[in-house]
């Protein structure tokens, strides 16, 4: 017996260093590396907002889909997908490191007949924003993600070099478009070449055609014109713009009468907005002045200043 207690007493001293191993504490491995792991919990898995868009502009750029490119800056690392997603890793082994959406793939970005940069929007949500990325195509020798920044909070920008992109008119507009949507646009260079549509209309009949393509996200924005039209005279048609005027000047001409039939002269200052709204604004404040009986510090042009019920 005595022989037994002394070898648990040796094999206690033999194994006291490992014992007390089991009072370490295991840092959990971050779980920034591998995008969606499905051996991950859930809660720490990314969950996108929504679908991104259809495939559309450059045919010869579809076979961009499926792949992904990473770039790697300080203890991050960036990963595009074309036509998916942006998404962000921190490359750190902290129990919290940061793995996030900056952006679904959602609609192009379109200037002067070219397709200039491809927007991923509604990533993981900023404070009181989403995240969104512009990624600019430029030519390059291989197909790499080479730069990526953030000019503003929560907006990101990514440039992507692509030999796919190096011909002078591998970014245009229109030979992507279907040839019912050409004659459309066929249309609208007509019309505005015969000044039967004004600028604004002109873009606004592309913005539809690109629209129609799947080149563009149709977005809520009745709200946004309606404010602007409060704000200015703007409109798409010179026919529209001249019946607008001819209106205006007639409601001038007779603010105007209406004031000289009360023996107050309306002199103009050059230096004002001298438009057609603003000069009419400016008259019927001052009609409605008159006919109100307004008797403050303020008074027309050609005014003495002195009210006849206090001579």
């Amino acid at each position: 017996m005595a022989a037994a207690r002394l070898l648990l007493v040796a094999l206690g001293a033999a194994l006291g260093p490992f014992s007390s191993a089991g009072k370490m504490k295991i840092v959990e491995e971050p779980n920034t590396f591998g995008l969606n792991n499905p051996f991950l919990p859930q809660p720490n898995r990314l969950q996108p907002k929504m679908s991104p868009s259809a495939i559309s502009g450059p045919a010869h750029l579809f076979r961009l889909a499926g792949k992904c490119f990473s770039f790697v800056e300080s203890t991050y690392k960036y990963e595009f997908c074309p036509f998916h997603n942006v998404t962000q890793h921190e490359q750190t082994f902290r129990w919290n490191a940061y793995s996030g959406i900056l952006g679904i793939w959602h609609e192009w970005e379109i200037d002067n007949n070219t397709f200039i940069g491809m927007w991923m929007r509604e990533g993981d949500s900023c404070e009181t924003k989403s995240r969104q990325t512009k990624v600019h195509l430029v030519c390059g020798r291989s197909n790499k993600l080479a730069y990526v920044s953030e000019p503003s909070t929560c907006v990101y920008s990514l440039t992507f070099e692509t030999p796919l992109v190096c011909h002078p008119h591998s970014l245009l507009v229109y030979p992507t478009l279907t040839e019912a949507l050409q004659k459309k646009w066929d249309e609208a260079e007509q019309l505005l070449y015969d000044e039967l549509i004004t600028d604004q209309g002109y873009r606004k009949m592309l913005k539809k055609i690109f629209e129609e393509a799947g080149l563009l996200k149709a977005t809520e924005e009745k709200e946004v014109e309606k404010q602007n039209k409060k704000i200015g005279f703007e409109f798409e048609t010179v026919e529209k713009c001249s019946k607008e005027y001819k209106q205006l000047s007639e409601e001038i001409k007779t603010l105007k009468d209406l004031l000289s039939q009360h023996g107050i002269a309306y002199k103009g200052n050059l230096a004002e907005n001298t438009s057609v709204e603003h000069v009419s604004h400016k008259l019927a404040t001052a009609v409605t002045t008159l006919l109100n009986g307004s008797k403050d510090d303020e008074h027309l042009r050609g005014d003495t200043g002195v009210w006849n019920d206090t001579v």
